[in-house]
């Protein structure tokens, strides 16, 4: 099992570690204290930087586009949060952008909306192919 107990620390940038902190104040009350240990931290570092930075749902469109929330790929839940098979193996985790983590957990919950580059909301119904979403300029 390739897992974040062997990687190294001190890695990522510092504005997107802030962010994902800021998140987790928001997460559920059981996984707040995961999400700030430095066990998660040292794991989020060290797979951020296994993955070049760049997210991946991104890279598999052929886009480069910077990565920065590390996702869950099985949510974390009050009975899994004491694994470290599920919290901290490097199997159930994503590197990806701010928009493909909206979409992920917008697809979970039956929400999908963006913002286009003029700053307007788009929902569900503009999206192209299978709930894509209209390509973004960058």
């Amino acid at each position: 099992m390739t897992g974040c107990r062997i990687s190294g620390a001190g890695y990522g940038k510092r504005k997107s570690i802030k962010r994902e902190m800021e998140a987790a104040v928001l997460a559920h009350d059981f996984a707040k204290a995961f999400y700030r240990s430095k066990q998660w931290q040292k794991c989020r570092n060290g797979f951020f930087k296994s993955k070049g930075g760049m997210c991946e749902a991104c890279l598999a469109k052929g886009l480069a586009v910077p990565g920065e929330i590390v996702h869950h790929i099985v949510e974390l839940t009050p009975e899994n949060i004491n694994d470290p098979n599920v919290t901290l193996s490097w199997n159930n985790l994503r590197l990806v952008c701010r928009e493909c983590h909206a979409l992920e957990h917008g697809a979970k919950m039956g929400r999908r909306y963006l913002i286009d580059e003029n700053g307007d909301v788009i929902s569900k119904g503009v999206f192209t192919e299978k709930g894509a979403p209209p390509p973004i300029k960058r």
